[in-house]
């Protein structure tokens, strides 16, 4: 299939899809509607990811610091309630089990990733900080990704504050960290882009992605699903190519079992392109 093929494919799809595909830190081999923002789901993780460890390499968090795992959370909305999320809204039944105890925020950002625990997620974002997260999507030179409000948050939802991402701006944190680990970048230290790609690498929920690859095969990544989004992002780390970032974002008409069908396909069209991913002409 040549990349003509799957743009026609992918234009096919009831609603939007969208792609981008090149190597870290070079212009893209590929991209389908790669700029158009999408309902962000899981994906702004991987923001708060890297906040919490740009926050440790200028020294002002400590990952290993203990904090209460609490459910209250204030609004992004200046008018709007504290709120509490839901535990059968969630994936990962560990930081629950926390609950009025305490964590490492360490911890916490692992099982946001592995598992996409998203009590862990709020209250990282309530150490980290909102502007913290913007940062991120700035110096790794997003375009249009916002995260305005921690998951849940229906009344900042009701305002229009929302978290957005594109294919493109996932594509450039990925490989603006795979780049980072390598050599001092803009985002986080070597040590700590090396460290979250560790992380990515552990996450559990390989239904989309990671489904077109072969077994094995390396993949540092974070997907994202609500009802009609299922998103992946991911460094591919092949034994006989060089890294590959690869972003997928579908706000459609399809099932989520079909949406993850299509990641898995589009996966393993640039698995098989993989030694020849130069950036297009």
């Amino acid at each position: 299939m040549t990349w003509d093929d799957l743009d026609a494919r992918l234009a096919a799809v009831p609603g939007t899809v969208s792609a981008h595909v090149g190597r870290p830190g070079a212009d893209p081999t590929w991209t389908h509607a790669a700029h158009t923002p999408h309902y962000a789901a899981s994906t702004m993780k991987v923001a708060v990811l890297a906040a919490l460890y740009r926050a440790a390499d200028a020294g002002t968090l400590d990952p290993d610091t203990a904090v209460p795992v609490h459910n209250d959370f204030p609004s992004a909305h200046p008018d709007g309630p504290r709120f509490r999320l839901t535990p059968d809204y969630d994936n990962d039944d560990a930081v629950w089990q926390r609950l009025d105890r305490t964590a490492t925020l360490r911890w916490l950002a692992e099982r946001m990733i592995v598992r996409s625990s998203n009590l862990a997620t709020n209250i990282l974002l309530g150490h980290v900080g909102f502007p913290a997260v913007a940062d991120v999507w700035t110096l790794a030179g997003a375009r249009h990704s916002v995260t305005g409000r921690g998951i849940e948050d229906s009344a900042a939802r009701a305002a229009g504050i929302t978290n957005l991402v594109t294919a493109a701006d996932l594509a450039a944190l990925l490989g603006a960290l795979a780049v980072g680990a390598t050599r001092p970048g803009p985002v986080a230290t070597p040590t700590s882009c090396a460290t979250m790609l560790d992380v990515l690498c552990a996450q559990e929920f390989r239904e989309d992605l990671p489904a077109g690859l072969p077994a094995g095969v390396p993949i540092a990544h974070k997907n994202g699903w609500v009802t009609g989004v299922r998103h992946g992002v991911g460094v591919v780390l092949p034994h006989d190519a060089p890294p590959y970032v690869l972003a997928v974002c579908t706000t459609t008409d399809l099932t989520d079992a079909d949406a993850c069908r299509l990641l898995a396909d589009v996966s393993a069209q640039v698995w098989a392109a993989r030694h020849d991913l130069r950036p297009a002409p």
